[in-house]
Order: C-alpha cells, then structure tokens, then sequence
C-alpha cells in the first residue's frame, strides 16, 4: 500500500530562528505497537498504509515521507516557577501539518525520534510505558470530551534507552492543533526579537483565532481556552503533573502527559508526580498555575501590546483578570451539571461545597460519588453512601440537594447526569497493570482491553472492576516523567 500525505509544513516556511531543520534518528527494529484507526480516518488517512512497511518505517523515524518537511521547534519555559530560556524539542520532530476532514490542520509529531539541538545532553528517545500512557490518557481525554493533543501510533523501536534501567524504547506520533506553547513565545521574548515575536502571533491568530485582532486579542482568547480547559480537568479529577509553561498550549488542548493521573478519593491537595515534592501542581492549585501561565505569556507579549511600557502592562492586566471569570463560569456550570442542575442559582455555590467537603472527609470517590448522585436523584442513595466513610454529612447535604433538584424540575435528569459524570476513568492501578504488561512481558492485551472500556467513559463497562479503585487505595502511588 503506497504511503501518501498531503503535508501543509505551514510553520517550517516560517523564519529558520523558529526551529531546526532535522530528519528522525532512525532505530533498529521497528514494530507496530497501536495505530489509532478513528484518528487515521479523521485526518484523511489511510490506515492500510500506516500500517504497512513504509508507514511504519515513518511513524518510528526510519523514513521521511515524501512532501514532510521535518523540524524540531524552539521554545523556553519555566518549569516549577524556574525560567529556563532554551528549552526546545529535545526528542521530538514535526513531520508536518495535514488537514483533517473538518477543515482543520493538524501536526503530525514524532515523539522520542532522537537528539536535537535542544536535546541538552538527553538521547532524544522515549520509553515505551510513557509512551503506552500517553496514547491511553490522551484518547481517554478525548473521549471524555476534553480538548487534548491525541496519538496516531505507537511504535516500539528496538533498541534499548537507559533511564534507571535499560527499558525499550518507543515512538509516539502525537496530533496536535499545534504544538505552539506559552514557552515559544517566552523564547523570543527572552531574546528580545519582537520580529519573531509578531511572527508567532500572526501565525497563532491565522490557525486558532482568526476573529481575534493583535496581540491583545490572541492573550484575550488564549485566557479564555486555558480557562475552560482547566476546568474541564478539575471536572473529572484529571491531575496533569507538570504544568510548566512548556507544556501549556496556545490551542487550548491538553498537551504532554507525564507524570498525569486521574484521583481516586477526593483530596484538593493530591499529587501524583514524583518531581513536585512541594505540591506546585497539586490539583487544587491548578487554576492559579494556569493562570501564572499566561500571566508569563502576557509577559512575553508586552512590547507588542503597547510602546508604552505602562500602558501594555494595564492591558495585560485588564485581560488577565478575566480568568477568574472565565474559570468561574465553566467550573461552576460544570459542577451543576454534574448535580443534575440546568441553571446556576444564589446559594448554588454552597451547596457544591458543602459536597467536596463532605467527599474530603469521608475519602469519598470522586468519579464514582458523582456517578451515583444520578441514582440518588431518583430516590435511591445506598450506592452513594456506600462511598462515604460515615454518611453524617452526606445525610444532611442530601435534603437540601432534594430541595434544589425540586426547584428546577428536569426531563430526563437522570440520564443527563449519566451523561456528565463518566462511570469509567483511567483507574491508576489499572494503567499501571497494563503498562506493565506492555513493557515488560511484550503483552498489549490488557492495554487495548483497558483502552476499549475508556473509549466510552459514560457507559458502564461489562467488566465492573473497571469502574473501581484499587481496593487499598493505592497509598504513596507515584507517577514519573519518563524522560
């Protein structure tokens, strides 16, 4: 089967100082590992051909398709409030852009293809449990429907990386709307090249936000995307890890799981990753670290807001404190919604907190106390408070939940909530088993099995244990970077 992409290479035919023309570091042994048929055919594809030798040679890097136009691109970051003014793709390449079948381009990235310039030292490679975690969060996120950069395939390479141990290395083709992020500006920004800087911004207002105008506009609808999206996190649990300023994208997509996790009992102060000892990007404390994201962004687009130092500085502010507002909105219509509410009323606000302090006190679920409130809208609660360790809180939350529910009656309420709150998440016991699996005994069944079931979050799967958490509850689980 002939292998033919019709590549657009957009952001290579911008200035050279943007990125570094390189082809991927071939490897040794490449072998099919998942090829994401949906994704395929979305992006005009042909899975046939993907999955043939020519497409597999060039989803490990072996072969650079005809019309691609490889790059690795420049970017900076602060990573754990620490600014770093050179980051960059260290070990991935940007074949190119093709366009999907909604009109739309998508990047078509190589992830763990070798060294770059930006590279630091690394061997440019990727493993291939982070690389199986990717796929499986990022196509959960996508089924959940929450913006995210998706994969395309994964690839084992062959060859071995050396991380604390030897592990087999992979390769990820990740989808993104772009891979333009807070840091790439930051780069330019540090530089002081408002040349580049006008560049970037006129290239991200022409592919994520035509209507917007200038620099201001493009922080305006960059604030409000990463508002929406932070909340749509905090809406399912979902933990990223490593909120960096690298890995904040101007698209509003969910970009680079690495040490992400979903949380199981409810705890505003979970943390999963490894590397964030002081609780940075603890799950209650996302939205402000989003919001000292772009606070950095703004920071980076001043010269091109105003000639005015002050001026600028009052125009950032102005739109940054719209956050707040756009935050509130999502993540308080969001919450309703997942309490069987169609509108947001005084005294709403209350009564959502007075559940997340009961489900923190009890170490409820978090997924399955709100998938059960549908059950308890209909009069039956035992599924509900067998979440709860002691219900006496819950006992008298629930009459004035009752009396809100009556205040707004709604068809189909029930099946509604059934349609917001996701019977499925990737359970971390789970993910680990089936990475495991993958890595060490070469065996993808109780991968694909786990990414069927999370394919269809809001159905319940027909295995139960899927819809539950570890049975001790995982104490001290910790997830990694992997790089």
């Amino acid at each position: 089967m002939a292998l033919s992409i019709p590549f657009a290479n957009t952001y290579a035919h911008l200035p050279e100082r943007l990125f570094a023309r390189l082809a991927p570091t071939p490897v040794s042994a490449p072998r099919l590992l998942q090829l994401n048929l949906p994704l395929a055919e979305a992006l005009g594809l042909d899975p046939a051909a993907l999955a043939s030798l020519d497409g597999v040679a060039m989803l490990a890097g072996n072969l650079v398709p005809p019309g691609a136009d490889p790059i690795a691109q420049a970017y900076a970051g602060h990573q754990f409030g620490h600014f770093n003014p050179q980051l960059g793709d260290g070990r991935a390449i940007l074949l190119g852009e093709v366009i999907a079948h909604d009109g739309q381009p998508r990047d078509l990235q190589l992830k763990g293809s070798g060294p770059t310039p930006w590279s630091r030292g690394g061997d440019g490679r990727a493993a291939i449990g982070p690389v199986l975690r990717e796929y499986l969060i990022s196509e959960a996120m996508h089924a959940l429907g929450i913006p995210t950069t998706r994969s395309l395939a994964a690839v084992a390479s062959g060859d071995e990386v050396f991380r604390e141990v030897p592990v087999w290395g992979a390769v990820l083709t990740r989808v993104a709307s772009s891979h333009l992020r807070v840091g790439t500006f930051q780069y330019f920004a540090a530089r002081r090249d408002t040349e580049a800087l006008a560049t970037l911004v006129d290239y991200a207002l022409a592919r994520h936000y035509p209507g917007a105008e200038g620099a201001a506009g493009l922080l305006a609808a960059v604030v409000a995307r990463q508002a929406a999206l932070v909340a749509r996190w905090m809406l399912v649990g979902f933990i990223h890890g490593v909120m960096n300023t690298d890995n904040c994208a101007i698209s509003g997509e969910t970009i680079d799981y690495g040490p992400c996790a979903f949380m199981d009992a409810y705890d505003p102060n979970t943390v999963f990753s490894s590397i964030d000892r002081a609780g940075r990007y603890r799950y209650g404390h996302q939205p402000r670290i989003v919001q000292w994201n772009l606070a950095r962004l703004a920071e980076a687009l001043l010269p091109l807001l105003s000639d005015d130092e002050d001026q600028a500085v009052s125009q950032a502010q102005d739109i940054l404190a719209g956050f707040a507002d756009h935050f509130q909105a999502a993540w308080r219509t969001g919450l309703n919604a997942k309490l069987g509410l169609h509108t947001v009323r005084d005294g709403d606000e209350a009564l959502v907190q007075e559940f997340l302090q009961a489900m923190t006190e009890a170490k409820a679920d978090f997924t399955l106390s709100f998938r059960h409130l549908a059950a308890a809208a209909g009069g039956d609660a035992t599924a509900l408070r067998d979440q709860f360790l002691g219900t006496a809180a819950l006992d008298a939350w629930l009459p004035r939940w009752h009396a809100r529910l009556a205040a707004e009656p709604m068809p189909e309420r029930q099946q509604a909530m059934l349609h917001t709150n996701p019977a499925v998440i990737p359970r971390n016991h789970l993910v680990e088993e089936a990475l495991a699996a993958a890595a060490e005994r070469d065996d993808l069944k109780p991968f694909e099995a786990l990414l069927a079931v999370l394919r269809s979050p809001f159905a319940p799967p027909a295995d139960p244990r899927y819809a539950l958490p570890a049975a001790d509850g995982m104490p001290g689980y910790q997830t990694f970077c992997g790089t």
